[in-house]
């Protein structure tokens, strides 16, 4: 392979990782899933404080597609719905937690 398919090889990498993590709470979610052990969508939300209802729904269906999450519902009343990583979530916690350490380091704190 050329120098040149190389690089176009990993921009498409890139650009589908981007369009699938793009979300603007997915990371988050992931990070509060895995680290925090939070599984429920009211406790999601709460952690979030600024995101609606519908957008966390959005991003949950999304993230579930795109396999990194698994949804499981319990069929009770009143409803109760959790969210675990699946395999490739959980391949994934890696470089989210050295984005959350590099982060740490390298940004100034919000204020």
């Amino acid at each position: 392979m050329r120098k040149t398919e190389a690089a176009i090889q990993r921009c498409k990498t890139m650009s589908t990782l981007q369009k699938i993590l793009g979300g603007k709470w997915k990371l988050e979610i992931l990070y509060y899933i895995a680290f925090h052990d939070i599984h429920r969508f009211g406790a999601l939300r709460r952690q979030l404080g600024e995101i609606t209802e519908s957008s966390l729904t959005k991003q949950l269906r999304e993230l579930e597609a795109d396999g990194f999450l698994i949804r499981q519902d319990f069929k009770e009343i009143p409803p109760r719905v959790e969210y675990t990583l699946s395999a490739l979530g959980r391949s994934f916690m890696d470089v989210i937690d050295y984005m959350k350490t590099w982060g740490d380091q390298n940004l100034p704190e919000e204020k």
